[in-house]
């Protein structure tokens, strides 16, 4: 019998730890999916390489990319962690969706952060030049926390207030009251 894969979704505004998270659980043997990196790989550097302003049509084109590779991963029982913001509802909805059709257990996975903490660690992160370090100016960071629409009660996310090893017990406990 093949095991149910698990795909964590994760739900969080820029600066929120939505990489250090996948990065940890892609150390306990998921796969790290992220969108910034598909980018990053297919375009070069933001502003550098490629105009700003077209960063949104590149971006959507690597997540298309991106679904096919959870599906494809999904449906070999291999467990991944989508590096991803999913700031809108739909976006939600269409990923658990995606994982469900693809026979996963989606577990979504809000990372709540405030504008100053966010603010502080953009500003060591626009210091760097990687596939993870967009640029962000304080005008655009508060136009990211208007926008950002949190996951509602009814989504069923779980509120990242621990540890990756408390989060993997809690996914495999989700997991198993599933099975019952």
């Amino acid at each position: 019998m093949n095991r149910t894969p698990i795909a964590v979704l994760l739900a969080g505004v820029t600066g929120s730890g939505k990489t250090t998270l996948a990065q940890e659980l892609a150390g306990r043997g998921f796969l790290r999916l992220s969108v910034d990196e598909e980018v990053f790989r297919a375009n070069g550097r933001y502003g550098i390489d490629y105009p700003e302003d077209s960063y949104f049509a590149r971006e959507k084109a690597a997540v298309e990319t991106v679904r096919e590779q959870a599906r494809t991963e999904l449906k070999s029982s291999r467990d991944i962690v989508l590096d991803h913001g999913l700031w809108t509802r739909p976006e939600r909805r269409s990923w658990h969706n995606l994982t469900l059709s693809a026979g996963a257990f989606p577990v979504l996975v809000h990372l709540r952060i405030g504008y100053e903490e966010a603010f502080d660690r953009l500003e060591l992160r626009n210091l760097r030049a990687d596939a993870n370090a967009l640029q962000v100016s304080p005008e655009a960071l508060h136009d990211f926390f208007a926008r950002f629409d949190a996951p509602g009660p009814d989504e069923g996310a779980v509120p990242y207030a621990v540890d990756s090893d408390q989060l993997i017990q809690l996914i495999n406990d989700l997991r198993s009251s599933r099975r019952h």
